[in-house]
């Protein structure tokens, strides 16, 4: 069988440290932290925190995200219809980039805030001729924008 195989970043021994990724990775004597620089998506991945003391080992896995930061948005119509006295119409909130993005839609005027609060892209609207205007305002966010 194939052994398996770890990409090592960073050994400590004694007090003294290798840095195997310089120029990618900053390590912090003081609290044992170990920054990535520069990351990008191909550092997501499962990492390990491994302490040796003598014959015992303990190991932490820790699950490394990166995210791309969300754009900004842009909403199209969908669908509109006229009926019986309202409007009907479906908006669509979406980015050109960013991962796990996360989509809510609100509105900054009281009176129409019912109307537009949503979570997700879609928005359906079903309102009355008679109201003047109503203005929705999607939002496009993931963890780190």
């Amino acid at each position: 069988e194939d052994p398996q195989r770890k990409l090592v970043l960073l050994k400590y021994l004694d007090g003294d440290y290798t840095d195997y990724m310089q120029g990618r990775t900053r390590f912090h004597k003081l609290d044992f932290s170990l920054e990535i620089l520069n990351t990008n998506r191909q550092d997501r991945q499962l990492n390990e925190y491994i302490v040796s003391e003598g014959p015992e080992e303990k190991v932490w896995q820790i699950q490394l995200e990166v995210y791309e930061p969300v754009s900004d948005p842009s909403i199209q119509i969908l669908s509109w219809a006229l009926a019986n006295g309202s409007c009907t119409i479906t908006l669509n909130c979406t980015v050109k980039q960013g991962d796990k993005v996360s989509y809510s839609w609100g509105s900054r005027d009281n009176s129409t805030l019912g109307l537009c609060s949503h979570n997700g892209s879609l928005l359906h609207l079903s309102y009355p001729l008679q109201k003047a205007s109503i203005a929705c305002d999607c939002t496009a966010s993931n963890p780190v924008s």
